[in-house]
């Protein structure tokens, strides 16, 4: 139970009170500013507690978003303010701050002074300013109402005025519009958004959850990756249409959580991980269709996977490394730096302000709505091949369109890099015990040299294009661990420094393209029967790891422990494994059985390491509001 206290006496028949216990408040009414103090104090230390001013005027939505957002320790609305158990220490001192201090005035008889009780008018606005000058307290939410109304009147005049201004606006329709995201892609927004909404509102007014749905969305997959794997013209057309049916819940799912304001640890960690589960499931069930078919195309899935696990990693990379000091604050992360020259930047403001060019950039890049939609399509009407072919294609051209831009972009930023950014870049490079040895000798030795700005990305493409061109050409034997070991060495070397430079954002998708392209290149080299699905499982495992790295670190938690990173081995240390298992096991069964279980040791070690964490107390209970994956 939450509890919400009105800093005064109820204004008489205003809904206020009924629309407080509608969102699940118990509500208590405090006298004056002693009173609110005593009720704060009464309220159990693990509630949940609302200041809410008892002349409010507005919707109940307003109040829902201010007060139920389980994202935020605080978040206030004019009139309303309220915190999570953790900034309950920081409400009081603010409350303390805030109340007017007790008055002394003349007694009735004329002689002795009284003292009057304080004032509480205004508290909750007043105890928000506070908290937003207490250092120690935590960063005070303000959520953006739109059309919505939220007000504190000061006369009758002012409360008749907000109260036409409340009866003027359609809370519902505000309501559903705010439950999609402003920055979908060009199929979700004409396409399924118009629709899912209303799904989202329906599953709403059934009590189900967010979690429920996303589960739903799962399962629909799978079960559009079986009819795939059937191979017949009949479940591939089924495929198809249940892939849409999965895509319309995906997207129902996360508008359901805007709608209800359900966000959950749980939440965040089965939205961050399913979409890819799903989509990597139904590139498999793809595979085996064709396989029934006689065609072998596990190359082409397991490519698919590689290229959009890649894409992913750039965007992930170059958005957490995007952010730099200037005159003390920062360039991105909040609001642009004024004055910038990023030409990139400039150009792509004059774009967004031609309204058919902003559909046209966000379909090019092939975001998770529009690449669905082709994948459905292609595989109800042609042929696994022709998918996947198609499929690559796409993807490849709009890894090409983005990276180019960021590289440019970069290239033209000046300022420093925000030690958070350093940091996530440092982690999102998922180096072993091999390349952080390296790393610690060369630091040592060149501690005084002045850094290249580019020698970071020079010496990942180097180590990476060479094992690479190893695992493509060398003769199967003791040259490819030999060349993984330099790929080690080289790795360690670009993860020397701190990743500062301009370009540095590049080491991590340089290191995830030279592990998962080895992988491919050697099981689709390798003449053991199985190596090609083992190598999907493999790095399906080790994708999974980087995703959760990723979505940890938008939590703000940071990546995973580093005493897991040293068990799975860093990204150089699995590349010395899978280059040792093909030189060993060529022939044979022996490395189709290598790759199966590192595969199932990599997935057991991870998801137990990850499931502990996402339901755990510590986890972030975010979710992605900026638009759609790539």
């Amino acid at each position: 139970m939450s509890t919400a206290i009105l800093t005064g006496p109820p204004v008489a028949g205003a809904p206020l009170e009924g629309g407080l216990r509608s969102l699940g408040f118990d509500v208590r009414v405090a006298e004056d500013a002693a009173g609110v103090e005593a009720a704060l104090a009464a309220v159990p230390a693990g509630e949940r507690v609302a200041l809410v001013d008892p002349r409010f005027v507005g919707h109940t939505h307003s109040l829902r978003l201010a007060l139920t957002d389980p994202r935020f320790p605080a978040a206030a609305i004019p009139g309303a303010l309220a915190v999570r158990p953790a900034a309950r220490a920081a409400l009081a001192r603010a409350v303390s701050a805030a109340a007017p201090s007790a008055r002394t005035a003349p007694s009735a008889a004329g002689g002795a002074a009284r003292t009057a009780a304080p004032e509480p008018a205004g508290l909750p606005d007043r105890a928000a300013a506070a908290l937003e000058e207490d250092d120690r307290a935590p960063a005070v939410h303000r959520p953006e109402l739109g059309a919505l109304v939220a007000a504190v009147p000061a006369d009758g005049a002012e409360r008749a005025e907000a109260e036409r201004a409340v009866a003027a606006v359609d809370e519902e329709r505000v309501r559903l519009r705010s439950a999609v995201k402003s920055r979908d892609g060009f199929f979700t927004t004409f396409f399924v958004s118009p629709y899912s909404r209303y799904l989202a509102r329906w599953c709403a007014r059934r009590g189900l959850t967010p979690n429920q749905v996303t589960t739903a969305s799962l399962l629909t997959a799978l079960v559009a990756a079986a009819c795939a794997a059937t191979g017949t013209r009949g479940g591939f057309v089924a495929a198809g249409v249940l892939l849409i049916a999965s895509f319309v819940l995906d997207c129902a799912d996360g508008q359901l959580a805007r709608y209800a304001l359900k966000y959950s640890t749980l939440g965040a960690w089965l939205d961050a991980t399913f979409d890819r589960a799903k989509e990597y499931a139904y590139y498999a069930g793809l595979a085996l269709g064709a396989a029934r078919g006689g065609d072998d195309v596990w190359a082409l899935a397991l490519g698919a996977m590689v290229l959009q696990t890649c894409r992913h990693v750039v965007d992930f990379s170059f958005n957490e490394a995007d952010h730099y000091r200037r005159d003390g604050g920062l360039e991105r992360g909040g609001e642009p730096a004024t004055g910038s020259t990023d030409p990139a930047a400039a150009l792509s403001g004059r774009l967004d302000r031609a309204g058919w060019t902003v559909w046209a950039r966000r379909m090019i890049v092939l975001p998770i709505g529009e690449r669905w939609a082709l994948i459905a399509v292609l595989t109800a009407l042609t042929t696994p091949r022709t998918t996947f072919t198609v499929l690559l294609t796409g993807c490849a051209l709009a890894a090409c369109y983005t990276t180019a831009g960021r590289v440019l972009r970069s290239l033209s930023r000046r300022g420093v890099r925000t030690d958070r950014a350093v940091r996530a870049l440092a982690e999102l490079a998922d180096s072993g015990p091999l390349a952080e040895g390296v790393a610690r000798a060369a630091a040592s030795r060149t501690r005084a040299a002045r850094p290249s700005a580019f020698a970071a990305p020079a010496l990942a493409l180097l180590g990476s294009a060479a094992l690479v061109a190893a695992a493509l050409w060398a003769p199967v034997g003791p040259w490819l661990p030999a060349a993984a070991l330099g790929y080690a060495v080289l790795s360690g070397l670009a993860v020397a420094r701190p990743p500062a430079g301009a370009l540095d954002w590049l080491v991590p998708p340089l290191f995830r393209a030279a592990e998962y392209t080895t992988v491919l290149v050697l099981a689709a080299r390798s003449d053991a029967a199985g190596a090609l699905p083992a190598a999907f499982g493999l790095v399906a495992a080790v994708a999974y790891h980087h995703y959760d790295t990723v979505y940890r670190i938008r939590g703000g938690t940071g990546a995973p422990p580093h005493r897991l990173v040293r068990a799975i081995g860093g990204h150089e240390g699995r590349a010395v494994a899978v280059t040792a298992a093909a030189a060993l096991w060529a022939a044979g069964q022996g490395f189709t059985i290598a790759l199966t279980a590192l595969a199932g040791a990599l997935a057991l070690t991870v998801l137990t390491e990850s499931v502990r964490f996402w339901v755990s107390s510590h986890a972030p209970a975010v979710h992605d509001e900026t638009g759609e994956p790539a």
